[in-house]
């Protein structure tokens, strides 16, 4: 399917951070009521520690950013620098990065503790279930002490001598960042093509790697997505490459092995700079596809893997305001899409004839009640993730019989996963089930018999029992009269009388639900007597598309007075203390904790936002920064009266005032291509001159990261740990 990231596609990569190692020894007693050793409760008290120096003050410099509907002054815009070298701003983040470990320096002995515990419940020397694809089964595999996966395969049986294909730990030596984005492994299994990243700005590097010889071929090609394909003859590979300013995917370009890259042929180029372009590949291996997706209209194109011009022809030309999908089974296209389906549907047509609605056959018929979310297609059946109730489901229909199964689930809040899997004859499919309070648990489910069978429990380490841990489902009032879903979760021993520290959690943009699955970082929040709920505000899709829709353009302010009422609904509740309510989200997720900073800051005790989309005006009136065209459907575009005027009425950085705000502790990575770090940095520079009170805000800039932060799994651990520290001490908890 197409890879739509937007602003915040990776908010998952930085929330459900992955890291594995063993647990920490448990030599003191532990107390029965918070799970907490004795020894760290009599930690010192934080209250005490010292008031940190004075935190750096940015100079004030006007700028006018023009606009066709008025000009504004901004007195920080000088924090931008595209280059990342200017000195005075290098200098000005690494103050702000030193007065940060000033003012958490009284709780360093907690900070460490914290980062002991995260990546003691993890499991060091993990693997993934394996996969198989042409008789060979492929898995990854983490060694003790790595920061990196190694990416493995055995051939003919799992019983047969591993081969490591690449061992990410051996690859990221001698680089600050480094990151695999994909691998793809050519039809006869000879050669492996895989991307990398060393900077964490989303350029990738396209290498290829002989498996026969385990040497790495000559062939480089930089500046591309991540994503790679292989076409049917084993030596031409397929390539989106990117701008290099605006960083948009708008050229798909063929590498034939052993030729220069710098002759690449274009394949195809898009003109349309509001649409992201992305390549796949069917399950059947028969066709290529090329996916173009902008926010309310898509395009796919396809190939045949065997042809060697690579002829692309369109499954159906765009139309303004329909999305389609597409895969291939025998001589049909299986297609999702919201023609005349608001919620989606899927049809099946003949390939010849796919541009012919009339001739669209219904597979899985409209409903008013639930959202098709996306598909997988086997000889023998079809199997769907749909949203109904607010959950994410799987719904599985045998293509023989006809039959129809939605998959069972015992918890009230949950969230199942289809798992992509190679293998089109498969009579099974993989899926993850995860809840609140449940491990990410891998089953594959044998279609013909209804039978599921365990693959894996994600071991959690460290006394984990999911038995000490309580899930609901709630319905919280909107002040228009909808009701918000909140996913709550919290300790069997935590009172829920009032006094408990509450974290609440959302993002609510782009269509992307946020499920409630399981997390073992917040395990150590829990313990301390936390109760974390998720707000599945509008923005998202969990309650269908019109949950989408009024999120998103003149109706973005529903996202945040959702949020604001689901607070206060949690507190009225007694979820929580109205004193100890925190709030995160990060990236468009970070846009929501702007707006709620500035309009209802009496609501929260502390703010977390993790590389937030704050300066929302400017950022969308300049296309020469990466994503801008590509979200005028999601934002609006300034340019016009009617959408400057809204966006002006709630983008964070603008409507900074003079007010008391809560403590707040912000991420970002110096070289984010999402939301440039120059968002956040303007945004604290302001709240710094503006705000009338004496509460902390910290400002965390990671010097040699992106969007998602440092990939690697322990490294991961740096800034939860920093987190759940910040928001302990603010209350005065130094265990």
């Amino acid at each position: 399917m197409a890879n739509y990231l937007g602003r915040g596609g990776l908010a998952a990569l930085i929330f459900c951070a992955a890291g594995i190692a063993p647990a920490a020894p448990h030599e003191s007693a532990v107390d029965s009521a918070t799970g907490v050793t004795q020894q760290a409760m009599n930690e010192p008290d934080l209250s005490k520690a010292l008031p940190p120096p004075a935190p750096p003050v940015a100079p004030k410099k006007p700028f006018i950013v023009t606009s066709p509907n008025g000009n504004r002054e901004d007195d920080y815009y000088w924090l931008r620098d595209d280059q990342r070298q200017s000195p005075e701003v290098l200098q000005y983040l690494k103050q702000e990065n030193a007065y940060r470990d000033a003012w958490m320096a009284p709780a360093s002995a907690l900070r460490k503790k914290l980062r002991e515990e995260l990546v003691g419940r993890l499991k060091q020397d993990d693997d993934t279930v394996p996969v198989r694809r042409r008789g060979v089964w492929y898995y990854q595999r983490f060694e003790v002490g790595g920061e990196f996966p190694l990416y493995c395969r055995k051939k003919g049986s799992l019983r047969a001598v591993e081969q490591v294909m690449l061992d990410g730990n051996l690859m990221a030596k001698g680089h600050e960042y480094f990151n695999i984005g994909s691998t793809a492994v050519s039809p006869d299994g000879r050669l492996l093509a895989y991307t990398e990243d060393l900077v964490g700005r989303r350029q990738f590097t396209l290498k290829v790697k002989d498996l026969q010889t385990g040497n790495v071929l000559p062939d480089l090609v930089e500046n591309v997505e991540p994503e790679i394909v292989w076409a049917a003859d084993n030596k031409t590979l397929l390539y989106v490459e990117k701008d290099p300013v605006t960083l948009l995917s708008v050229r798909l370009r063929r590498h034939t092995l052993g030729t220069e890259p710098a002759q690449d042929p274009l394949v195809y180029e898009e003109a349309d700079h509001t649409y992201y372009l992305s390549i796949d590949k069917s399950r059947s291996e028969k066709y290529l596809f090329i996916a173009l997706q902008s926010t309310q209209q898509s395009e796919w194109r396809y190939a045949d893997a065997s042809d060697p011009l690579l002829r692309f022809h369109p499954v159906l030309p765009r139309e303004p305001e329909h999305e389609y999908q597409v895969e291939h089974l025998g001589g049909d296209f299986i297609i999702r899409t919201n023609w005349q389906a608001r919620n989606f549907r899927i049809v099946r047509v003949p390939i010849a004839l796919s541009a012919d609605k009339r001739r669209w056959k219904d597979v899985v018929a409209h409903r008013a009640d639930a959202f098709v979310e996306r598909f997988e297609v086997a000889t023998g059946h079809l199997a769907l993730n749909e949203r109904s109730g607010g959950l994410r489901k799987i719904r599985v229909k045998s293509w023989k019989t006809g039959t129809d199964t939605l998959i069972d689930a015992s918890e009230a809040a949950y969230t199942m996963t289809l798992v992509d899997t190679p293998d089109i004859e498969s009579t099974s499919i993989r899926y993850i089930y995860t809840s609140l309070t449940t491990p990410r648990t891998t089953y594959d489910y044998q279609v013909p018999t209804g039978r599921k069978m365990l693959r894996k429990v994600d071991p959690v380490l460290g006394g984990f029992d999911s038995g000490n841990y309580v899930t609901e489902f709630l319905q919280a009032p909107a002040r228009d009269g909808q009701r918000v879903p909140v996913s709550v979760v919290y300790r069997k021993d935590t009172r829920l009388d009032g006094s408990a520290p509450l974290l609440q959690y959302a993002y609510g943009s782009y269509g992307i639900s946020t499920d409630p699955s399981f997390r073992s970082n917040w395990v150590s929040l829990l313990d301390r007597g936390f109760v974390i709920a998720i707000a599945h505000v509008r923005g998202g899709q969990e309650l269908g598309r019109s949950w989408y829709e009024d999120g998103r353009l003149l109706h973005k302010l529903n996202t945040f007075t959702d949020f604001i009422d689901a607070t206060r609904f949690l507190v009225q509740r007694g979820y929580g203390a109205s004193d100890k309510v925190f709030a995160e989200g990060g990236s468009a997720g970070g846009l929501l904790m702007g707006a709620i900073a500035n309009m209802a800051p009496k609501d929260y005790r502390g703010i977390v936002a993790y590389v937030p989309f704050v300066d929302v005006v400017t950022t969308m009136l300049d296309e020469s920064i990466p994503l801008t065209t590509n979200e005028f459907d999601q934002w609006g575009n300034p340019k016009q009266k009617e959408s400057y005027d809204y966006m002006l009425s709630y983008s964070p950085y603008d409507n900074v005032k003079a007010q008391d705000y809560p403590a707040m502790l912000v991420f970002t990575g110096l070289w984010d291509s999402q939301v440039q770090y120059y968002e956040p940095a303007k945004w604290v520079a302001k709240l710094r001159a503006a705000k009338t009170d004496e509460h902390p805000l910290l400002f965390s800039v990671d010097m040699a990261a992106g969007h998602g932060g440092k990939p690697g799994r322990f490294q991961r651990f740096d800034n939860t740990a920093l987190e759940y520290a910040f928001m302990l001490r603010l209350l005065e908890i130094g265990r």
